[in-house]
């Protein structure tokens, strides 16, 4: 390990990101999804958004640790940290790098895909998220019910805390805020990465909650509330006919004309999660076939 060395060393007593980078190799390729985070203020912010709502960071979950400098941070505030990297010349250098950090059993290196790997219990999950995968991974962690702490593209995290009516507001905003109350908390430019990325970035918190509704099956609800987005330029009346290949109803005219005319007569986005959960509900009430 090479952090005696002041040049390598950034403000604050962390590893430099781009020492980092220099000594992993490592160059970055976006069509490999990979954009290093190398601005220094935005790693030194990212542990904050966990202690200002007391997050417990006994065992903090990193997805695509890349370069380590995340890592870095994580490891000055956690108790131990379990860093999953895909890229086997970058997990190798994370095991060289914070190879005393290993020793201690303060970290844990896991050489493989995220979607596949088996994931160790956490107390949190804070990373820099590939953004290919950011959607199918995060919804691998909010069921979890632990907070997520994640870097995504703005327009993904805009989506994700999106309020009914506004034109963010879609299927993502639902899902999402079935597992977790959800805050974009601060906007990243492009160049705070290297290579900097097309996209503007923005950090998002994940705080589990219960919703303030109930639904008899979470997969019929998902299921539901993606049928009828994909017909959110139409009634929802006509989005639940139109799309039991996708909810799975076996009767969506029973639905429908035991539904509330109100809620029937609106579009997607003009319902609330509530709104959703009810007619949920009665859909899977109603609107699926009796085996009995």
């Amino acid at each position: 390990m090479s952090d005696g060395n002041e040049t390598n060393v950034a403000a604050g007593g962390h590893r430099d990101p781009d020492a980092l980078l220099s000594r992993a190799g490592a160059a970055g390729n976006p069509d490999r999804d990979q954009h290093f985070l190398v601005d220094d203020r935005v790693l030194d912010r990212i542990p904050t958004y966990a202690a200002d709502v007391e997050i417990d960071l006994d065992h903090v979950l990193e997805i695509g640790a890349g370069n380590g400098a995340l890592t870095d941070r994580l490891l000055a505030v956690a108790d131990r940290v379990t860093a999953i990297e895909r890229d086997p010349d970058l997990a190798a250098f994370l095991r060289e790098e914070f190879g005393d950090a290993i020793a201690d059993g303060r970290l844990t290196v896991i050489e493989g895909d995220a979607l596949a790997v088996d994931l160790p219990d956490h107390t949190a999950s804070i990373s820099n998220l590939p953004y290919g995968a950011s959607s199918e991974i995060l919804f691998r962690l909010l069921p979890d019910g632990k907070p997520v702490i994640a870097m995504v593209q703005q327009e993904f995290g805009e989506r994700m805390a999106a309020t009914p009516g506004s034109d963010e507001y879609g299927r993502l905003s639902v899902t999402a805020g079935h597992y977790a109350d959800v805050e974009l908390v601060e906007p990243v430019p492009p160049d705070a990465f290297s290579p900097p990325p097309a996209v503007d970035s923005a950090i998002v918190r994940a705080l589990p909650r219960d919703p303030d509704y109930t639904v008899p099956d979470d997969e019929f609800f998902l299921d539901f509330v993606k049928a009828v987005f994909t017909q959110r330029r139409k009634t929802v009346r006509n989005g639940i006919r139109n799309t039991a290949h996708i909810s799975g109803l076996d009767d969506p005219d029973a639905v429908v004309e035991a539904a509330d005319e109100e809620l029937l007569s609106k579009r997607a986005g003009k319902l609330a999660p509530e709104d959703f959960a009810a007619l949920a509900s009665l859909a899977h009430e109603v609107g699926l076939a009796n085996d009995d």
